[in-house]
């Protein structure tokens, strides 16, 4: 008797409350294999259709899952999170009387039901359970009062290997499933049977459809009647959500960051670096220039490996000061430059007087040019180099000379190269000489000394000999010298005829050949 007023009380309350199931998206594990028939006879969509008059695999009222699986998964999404009361499901029958033959109820047996904001069922409450159904108990049509909010309700039944299921269960997990109803009320905040009553706390979202107990609170609030709002940097569904701390602070509803990012930061919840060029409060501004064209510090804008040429400054957006330039302006330009570029230190405002050169670095001397970036020609023709600001000469061409070598020099001695060279080999010629009548002399000493050592080796006259009779010491007189003849008579010796050492042969024919020499000649005359 229990048993039917419970019955009788939930169909009163099904006409009391929506079905808010009805034909919203479904999802399906493992569809059965149509074959020749069309997929929509089996789809998931028909759990939610509001059709139950023909309760069979092919009626094109059902959902079914494919056979030989260890799970079976059937969700219905109902688009929004929702206050249910209770939720009826509809098993196929094959249109058979549900007795003891009727093979659906095997495949039935052992099934789960869960609500959820999420597709992932562990990740909402159990509302049913099968521990206790038997192949005699299971009913053909099953409801369950589930007071709960939620987004997804979820069908779940398994035959997992390795675990032991009683043996009037199925071997495999099915879904067969001809309509999944869920009551409750389409909007939240409300109670009642007909879901018109507001929940008694202000900032309650569900409530107890019954009593209006508050169940959660909207966004941005907590406590047990949703009377206190998010700490600071919390926010949403029971506060549970913390804020970026890239946020200054955000909405306790939403998680906008309605105060605005820290430095380096932008989006409306304070998630994305700033883009490529920009930094500070929000990516609000703009980098300077960096060296390389490298992005800037995200917070305070400063350029780490320094700036570009032409710019200083910690944000590198100062221009070099007057006569520097280069990168970070480190780099000073040319004094003799009256300005330069801050990029490249060309000096783009000409040079100071006798400079030349993009640079300025080359100076007027020895060009023949004067003045303002040595443009102007010497005033002289004949001047080599003047004063590199007045162009008063300083310097004449070859061969002339005067205050503006307009006088013709007279001819020089040495002072072209052609009488360089042959002063040089004159003066090489006049060395080589010196060093022949060194040599000379050397072997005319030596031939003297060889000479005498001859003359003391002549044996003396025997006795009876005529000692008027010369010896070889005798005719090696000098030409002019007096010797003995008689005694007491003294004669002029005449040349003798020496037979000389090679060494002196050989010199005496050098010194004929070189007679014209008046010093050679005295030596000459000497060996005579």
């Amino acid at each position: 008797m229990s048993t039917v007023v419970l019955f009788l009380s939930l169909v009163a309350l099904s006409f009391a409350y929506e079905n808010i199931a009805l034909r919203k998206p479904t999802y399906q594990e493992n569809p059965l294999s149509t074959y020749s028939h069309s997929p929509d006879t089996v789809d998931s969509s028909n759990a939610v259709d509001g059709l139950r008059s023909s309760l069979t695999v092919w009626s094109g009222q059902c959902a079914n899952s494919d056979d030989h699986k260890t799970t079976a998964i059937l969700w219905v999404n109902l688009t929004s999170v929702l206050s249910i009361h209770h939720i009826t499901i509809y098993y196929m029958t094959g249109d058979l009387p549900w007795d003891g033959s009727n093979g659906y109820k095997a495949r039935f047996l052992g099934f789960s039901l869960f609500v959820s904001n999420t597709t992932n069922r562990l990740d909402g409450f159990l509302c049913f359970k099968d521990n206790n159904f038997t192949y005699d108990t299971i009913p053909d049509i099953f409801t369950t009062t589930c007071p709960v909010h939620g987004q997804y309700v979820i069908l779940y039944n398994e035959r997992l290997p390795g675990v032991t299921y009683p043996s009037y269960y199925y071997r495999y997990a099915l879904n067969e499933v001809c309509e999944v109803e869920v009551f409750g009320c389409p909007t939240p905040g409300y109670y009642g049977v007909n879901c018109s009553t507001p929940c008694p706390d202000p900032n309650c979202r569900y409530c107890d459809l019954d009593s209006g107990t508050c169940q959660g609170c909207k966004p941005g609030y907590r406590g047990h009647q949703c009377e206190l709002e998010c700490a600071d940097n919390f926010f949403g569904t029971n506060c549970e959500n913390m804020c970026n701390a890239t946020c200054k602070g955000c909405n306790t509803t939403t998680g906008v960051c309605e105060n605005g990012c820290y430095p380096g930061w932008t989006g409306i919840y304070c998630d994305e670096v700033c883009s490529y060029g920009m930094f500070g409060t929000n990516c609000s501004e703009k980098c300077g220039n960096c060296l390389n064209l490298e992005q800037c510090h995200l917070m305070n804008g400063s350029c780490l490996d320094g700036c570009a040429p032409g710019f200083q400054g910690v944000s590198c957006t100062e221009e070099c000061d007057e006569n520097y330039f280069g990168p970070s302006c480190e780099l000073l330009c040319n004094a003799t430059c009256i300005g330069c570029n801050k990029t490249t230190g060309v000096c783009e405002s000409g040079c100071y007087l006798g400079w030349e050169g993009i640079f300025c670095h080359e100076d007027c001397l020895n060009h023949g040019y004067y003045g303002v970036n040595c443009s102007t020609p010497c005033p002289d023709p004949n001047c080599r180099y003047c004063h590199i600001e007045t162009g008063a000469c300083q310097g004449c061409k070859p061969g002339y000379q005067g205050r503006r070598c307009e006088t013709v020099s007279s001819p020089p001695h040495a002072n072209t190269f052609k009488e360089y060279i042959l002063c040089t080999v004159c003066l090489g010629l006049f060395c080589i000489g010196l060093v022949l009548d060194g040599v000379v002399i050397a072997n005319v000493i030596i031939s003297r000394k060889s000479i005498k050592g001859k003359s003391k080796e002549v044996k003396p006259a025997k006795s009876g000999e005529n000692r008027n009779v010369r010896t070889a010491v005798d005719t090696a007189c000098e030409p002019g010298e007096m010797t003995r003849n008689e005694p007491g008579e003294m004669v002029r010796s005449e040349p003798a005829e020496i037979e000389l050492s090679k060494p002196a042969e050989m010199i005496q024919n050098e010194y004929q050949a070189l007679s014209d020499s008046n010093r050679n000649t005295r030596i000459y005359d000497r060996l005579q």
